[in-house]
């Protein structure tokens, strides 16, 4: 076993710090590499949850084990299901109060590496490095600035009801490899998929100005339910944090109703360099609102379409 320890000061009380930790469906938009997170289960203060997450630039997703003391403001991990090439994995949040506003929080991982290979053990040390600094510095900002971030996070979704099945419009989203055919504001898509239903998706979009824009997104597909969680890597510059969910449902009278919900933060230094003088987070949020809204109501009408045309044939 390889033991790691990471810490950082935070000027907030530990409470608060523990309550954003013990959370962690909230995860995707509080920590850079987390993709999206699931509770599968709760007994007590034992919880398993489901992570999919970047290491090292690469998607991985893993299953783990919680145990939540609130008391004593601690939280001990332990990976039930690693992914290659982690062979085990453990560890623990542990918050010291330094005072009624401010404490220490240490993050300690326990690892080893399949087959203890010297290449398997260095990727995996990377990986711990990178991912606990960027997380500690993200818990940081979001415990001391915890109203800032709620000011500048914004939800919305758009939905259309389909008169076909499931699987199509399904199928129409999952295949984004093919939007440049299918979408017209689509102009070039790079999509791997190594872990099947663990994409990574790179794309050219051109908006309505004419203005080309690049992203790069992680998207969780999953098949048995209908729906594509995905999380942008390179974000417009009007953005700190853009995830989103794909979800497709089946509705008592027929048909189906597909709903595109985008959860955003807006980049408040960015508001006025991008949409001009005396322009507010408000104004960002209706901008963006209004942007990815009709991008996202465009792919559903055509998969519509597409799913109506297959219905009738």
């Amino acid at each position: 076993m390889y033991e790691t320890e990471h810490k950082i000061d935070v000027a907030a009380p530990a409470s608060a710090v523990y309550a954003l930790l013990a959370d962690v469906t909230r995860w995707p938009v509080y920590f850079g590499p987390t993709v999206h997170a699931r509770q599968l289960e709760r007994d007590g203060t034992t919880e398993r949850i489901r992570l999919w997450a970047t290491a090292n630039d690469e998607p991985k997703t893993w299953t783990s084990r919680r145990d939540l003391d609130e008391d004593g403001l601690r939280i001990d991990f332990r990976q039930e299901v690693s992914q290659h090439p982690v062979a085990s994995m453990t560890g623990a949040w542990n918050i010291q109060p330094g005072g009624p506003d401010s404490c220490t929080v240490v993050l300690e991982h326990a690892f080893s590496a399949v087959r203890d290979l010297p290449e398997n053990v260095e990727w995996v040390s990377k990986a711990v490095d990178r991912n606990s600094e960027h997380e500690l510095e993200n818990l940081r900002g979001i415990a001391e600035g915890l109203a800032e971030t709620e000011e500048l996070t914004t939800v919305f979704a758009d939905s259309v009801d389909i008169n076909g099945d499931a699987a199509v419009v399904y199928e129409f989203l999952y295949r984004s490899d093919l939007w440049p055919e299918r979408l017209p504001h689509v102009q070039r898509l790079d999509l791997t998929e190594e872990t099947p239903g663990l994409q990574v998706m790179e794309m050219d979009t051109k908006t309505a100005t004419g203005a080309v824009h690049t992203t790069k997104s992680v998207r969780v597909c999953f098949d048995d339910e209908h729906a594509i969680a995905y999380k942008q890597q390179v974000l417009p510059a009007l953005l700190t944090v853009h995830n989103g969910l794909w979800t497709i449902v089946p509705q008592p009278g027929g048909g189906v109703r597909a709903t595109s919900e985008h959860t955003v933060v807006i980049k408040r230094d960015a508001v006025e360099k991008i949409l001009g003088e005396g322009k507010t987070v408000e104004d960002a949020k209706a901008f963006v609102r209004n942007a990815l809204g009709t991008n996202s109501t465009a792919t559903l009408n055509l998969a519509k379409a597409w799913a109506e045309e297959r219905a009738d044939g």
